[in-house]
């Protein structure tokens, strides 16, 4: 009878320690995957020797004090095309957006900068905003975007054209619709850069997402782009968050490591990270926006000017405190085929799709 029991009971012995090995290799994988993301998120922040900024003269600058957590916290992503490297090898800001994230409603806003905007770049005067970073690297770059916003910016995060490709090729793609017929020929550094992508619904690899972000060959230029970017970049905040690319984070993390330049440290990205599991994309907007703008010539040069800082500041605010997914936005459009936000509302017609 007792030989019996225990023939019985060996099963469930044998099961039992098959449940604990593979909890073992689980957790054995699960600190592999935290060990690797730590490494990466400790690479994005470069010293001096490694840093592309090197070059660039450190000047005092007004920056905010350190987040702890609690307040709002504004990041701004800069993106830059190496091929436009100036002497101290730093290209202009060919796009340049604000993160702006409240840690207790979970809700953020993205900004998109355009990048002709005429403003004060402290300690040298009026310049593009694109140039601020050419001038004093990215701490001048914060300041300069955070005064326009009336934002305290914090962090910075730049990246190269080849970091976006990575990312994106890294994530498998994203599903987006593009919206029109793009094509555009860019005979520099042998073509790489051209564009040709069809309208309707697709996954685009890094390669046709990187084409996509940087179309302005059409009526609109530079305000449809910015309008694209913000798009896109809610599309990959959003794929970010599954399940999926939640457990490749690390090979993720690594594939875009050697693109991409922050201020951020390890603990402040891994505070970042467990906000952006809950977050809520809650709107996006184009500063200066449309009703804003005012067209100036400053000697040869054609440039964007707010035709009022106080009213642009409190555009800002009012983006800040609202929600677009939860509120209908007001008719507001403008008599250009713009929204006050500044996007298009209806696309360009395809015979504008090539442009020069």
């Amino acid at each position: 009878m007792d030989s019996r029991v225990k023939k019985r009971k060996r099963p469930w012995k044998y099961a039992l320690y098959g449940v604990l090995v593979a909890l073992g290799l689980v957790g054995a994988y699960a600190g592999y995957q935290a060990y690797g993301v730590y490494n990466a998120l400790d690479n994005f922040q470069k010293d001096e020797t490694e840093s592309r900024f090197e070059n660039i003269p450190v000047e005092p600058v007004n920056l905010p004090p350190k987040w702890e957590g609690k307040e709002r916290v504004n990041i701004l992503l800069l993106g830059g095309d190496a091929r436009d490297s100036e002497v101290n090898g730093i290209a202009r800001s060919d796009s340049m957006l604000v993160v702006s994230v409240d840690p207790l409603t979970k809700k953020a806003h993205l900004f998109s900068i355009l990048r002709d905007t005429y403003v004060n770049i402290p300690g040298h005067g009026k310049g593009r905003i694109n140039t601020a970073i050419t001038t004093g690297g990215p701490n001048l770059a914060m300041q300069t975007a955070g005064d326009l916003l009336g934002l305290d910016i914090q962090y910075y995060v730049y990246a190269e054209f080849e970091g976006f490709k990575s990312l994106i090729d890294a994530m498998g793609g994203i599903e987006f619709e593009v919206e029109k017929n793009m094509k555009y020929t860019d005979n520099a550094d042998g073509n790489r850069y051209d564009i040709d992508l069809k309208k309707g619904l697709q996954v685009l690899d890094g390669d046709k997402a990187l084409q996509y972000v940087r179309f302005r060959h059409d009526a609109m230029s530079d305000f449809t782009r910015t309008e694209r970017q913000r798009n896109f970049m809610k599309a990959v905040a959003q794929e970010m968050q599954s399940t999926w690319n939640l457990i490749r984070m690390k090979e993720i993390l690594e594939s875009v490591q050697p693109y991409i330049e922050t201020n951020l440290t390890v603990s402040d990205m891994l505070k970042l990270g467990q906000l952006g599991l809950g977050l809520h994309m809650a709107g996006s907007a184009q500063v200066p926006p449309m009703e804003l703008i005012s067209e100036e010539r400053v000697g040869t040069a054609s440039v964007l000017m707010a035709r009022s800082e106080d009213r642009l500041l409190d555009y800002v605010k009012e983006v800040l405190a609202g929600d677009e997914t939860l509120t209908p936005a007001p008719d507001t459009d403008n008599a250009d085929g713009t929204d006050a936000r500044g996007g298009s509302v209806k696309a360009e017609t395809e015979g504008a799709d090539t442009g020069q």
